[in-house]
């Protein structure tokens, strides 16, 4: 009962201490959950009615022609809509729009529509003639107004530079705040195209590709934006305001030619300050291409418009940021893969946006600036650790601000992608898995059920439990770790506690034993709440390390030595595997029979090596090329069969 008690008060302190002292993650290492802070009171506002209305129909093309200008949020303008119907007729048309708007004209097929009813955002249109398969639809709404609203739509003037700009952000139910829309994640329009009418001064960055900049009287310019590839609703955007144009290229393999990518920067000097930070994005680009596939939307391009939003936001091919800070370039890079080209298919499962964005900041520390990384990991650890309970799943959709909970819907999020990276245990596999995620789903939307198929269909895996635990499940585990030697013989046992109120963690665990004469890092399973592992180890332990190299969300006290630890002892004739852990071999002492065949089965019962054997002395069986990891060893021939467990341990 003390001990229970010590690591309950130890863990409390803990919680105590990060909350007071985590800074770095949330205020110095900038990522796009800055720009949802000033978003949190955003809601679901569209009627489940409402929403039923717009499931009527499936948008094929967005066409958003509007007047834009640096130094307001006054709209005006019209949005095509071409959908085609879902059903065999459409006797109404839904979208949502901010009443702030006014609707000057709707037409649908080239007929003007006049019975037009608002309740708030909800716009229901009763068509003068209804439409019939397999006839599509093509509105056309005429609106104009002031979107001083929320954070859809923002004006601001930037304090270093002092360059006004107007922009976007709609993620995740502001869209509406500045054009009419749907917004409905699983119905992405296969196209868009975004004209923006400005002063000629001025540049407005968008989705695609600029196909025209067209020049107008009044000293007018149109900026005539163009993409070919599916897109959601909260990924077409607009920027506007008098940039600096940069552009720089990047070249990834298998890219028909180099990929462009066009930073719209502010004026004054805000280039020179940021160059050497942009041209890194090339080189992330080329990073992610060899690691979850071909850039997404290589025949267009990448970019970045500059806002002063705090953080960015992942707007498909031109990404609004306010900075350049490396693992900020990377997250809403990576989100051209995951969000973009993978949308999730409902804000329950945002963590496969925004988890998989984070972790790739710390695989962009890897391969980049590998010093750097394990930092990364840690505070990412620390910051989901700082309260014991919390679901990467979202159960409440209508808050923004718990879709883009920092601390789960990131933090925690990442920390899920690297413990199943440590799951599988095999990087090449898990990366196939990523790269067939993107393919499978690429253009599309998915859920958390289609990546735990995709990843258990690549890696051969039964996965459910890992889901179960760290995607739905609560909180994390709390181990507490002893040990005691006597002479070669070494046990460690290892108890395990909910901090919430998921009751059990199935999970590997590593340790690093000290001893006087090495140091050896072994990975054992750990499949009920209390496990002990027996060891032979050369030399005195001097120390233990649980998890030295932070795979595991958990909390532990150092492994204390308990000398009234009982270490189990071994029969002197009996058949004896050595060494144990090992990293090159192992071989069987005191065995009465000379076998002919060694298989060797993973923790999860998976054959993964058969070996057959001729002679009469006992086999040294290789296992070096086996992942670290918890091992069954069975030893037969055609009238005895023995197992063994041993560790293999990390190494070469």
């Amino acid at each position: 009962m003390k001990k229970e008690f010590t690591v309950l008060l130890a863990l409390l302190c803990f919680i105590l201490l990060q909350t007071q002292t985590q800074t770095t993650s949330a205020q110095n290492l900038a990522t796009c959950a800055e720009a949802r802070v000033q978003t949190m009171q955003r809601q679901a506002i569209a009627t489940p009615q409402h929403v039923q209305r717009m499931e009527q129909y499936d948008v094929t093309f967005y066409k958003l022609d509007l007047h834009l200008e640096r130094t307001s949020t006054h709209i005006e303008g019209s949005v095509t809509t071409v959908a085609k119907l879902r059903g065999s007729r459409l006797d109404t048309f839904a979208f949502e729009l901010h009443p702030n708007f006014e609707i000057q004209s709707v037409v649908i097929n080239g007929t003007a529509q006049q019975d037009i009813s608002r309740n708030d955002d909800n716009v229901t249109v009763k068509l003068a003639s209804p439409v019939v398969s397999p006839s599509s639809v093509e509105a056309v709404i005429s609106y104009s107004g002031i979107a001083a609203i929320g954070n859809g739509f923002s004006n601001a003037t930037e304090p270093t530079w002092e360059n006004q700009v107007t922009w976007s952000l709609s993620q995740p139910y502001a869209a509406y705040e500045w054009w009419p829309t749907k917004q409905v994640l699983t119905d992405k329009a296969d196209s868009v195209h975004v004209f923006v009418t400005t002063s000629a001064d001025n540049k407005g960055g968008s989705n695609g590709v600029l196909t025209d900049v067209v020049e107008l009287p009044e000293d007018k310019k149109r900026f005539e934006w163009k993409s070919r590839y599916p897109i959601a609703y909260y990924l077409i955007s607009v920027a506007v305001s008098n940039y600096e144009e940069y552009l720089i290229y990047a070249n990834p393999a298998e890219a028909p030619q180099p990929l462009p990518v066009l930073n719209y920067v502010y004026r004054g000097g805000a280039l020179n300050r940021f160059k050497e930070e942009i041209d890194v994005t090339a080189l992330l680009i080329e990073t992610f291409s060899e690691l979850f596939t071909l850039y997404p939307f290589t025949a267009e391009k990448y970019g970045h418009s500059m806002a002063p939003m705090g953080g960015g936001m992942e707007h498909q091919t031109m990404t609004t940021q306010s900075t350049f800070e490396f693992t900020l370039t990377a997250h809403e890079l990576a989100h051209q893969w995951f969000g973009d080209n993978v949308t999730c298919a409902s804000w329950h499962d945002i963590w496969l946006n925004e988890g998989f964005a984070s972790y790739a900041e710390y695989i962009a520390l890897q391969r980049l600036r590998p010093a750097s990384a394990q930092t990364w990991m840690r505070n990412a650890q620390s910051y989901a650790l700082r309260v014991p309970y919390g679901s990467v799943f979202v159960p409440d959709t209508t808050n923004g601000g718990r879709i883009f909970d920092y601390r789960l819907s990131y933090k925690k999020a990442a920390t899920v992608v690297h413990m199943l990276r440590f799951a599988i245990n095999n990087d090449a596999l898990f990366f196939q898995s990523l790269q067939n995620y993107q393919n499978e789903f690429g253009g599309g939307t998915a859920t958390t059920a289609d990546l735990q198929r995709v990843v258990e269909k690549t890696t051969g895996m039964d996965l459910n439990y890992f889901f179960e635990q760290w995607y739905r499940g609560d909180g994390y585990p709390v181990f507490t770790v002893e040990w005691n030697q006597e002479g070669e013989r070494l046990v460690l046992a290892d108890r395990q506690t909910p901090s919430s109120t998921t009751p059990f963690f199935k999970t590997d665990m590593e340790y690093r034993i000290r001893t006087s004469e090495m140091d050896t890092l072994v990975r054992v399973p750990h499949n009920q709440p209390t496990e002990e592992y027996l060891f032979r180890v050369r030399g005195t332990v001097q120390s233990i390390e649980i998890d030295p190299n932070d795979w595991v969300l958990h909390f532990a006290d150092p492994p204390q030595q308990n000398k009234n630890l009982e270490v189990p002892l071994e029969p002197d004739e009996a058949p004896l595997l050595y060494p144990n852990p090992t990293v090159r071999f192992v071989q069987v002492a005191n065995l009465a029979y000379t076998p002919t065949m060694a298989e060797i089965y993973d923790s999860s019962g998976k054959l993964v090596k058969r070996l057959r054997f001729t002679g009469t002395q006992a086999p040294s069986i290789p296992v070096h090329d086996l992942a670290a990891g918890y091992y069954i060893l069975q030893l037969s021939n055609s009238t005895n069969q023995n197992r063994y467990s041993f560790v293999k341990a990390v190494g070469q």
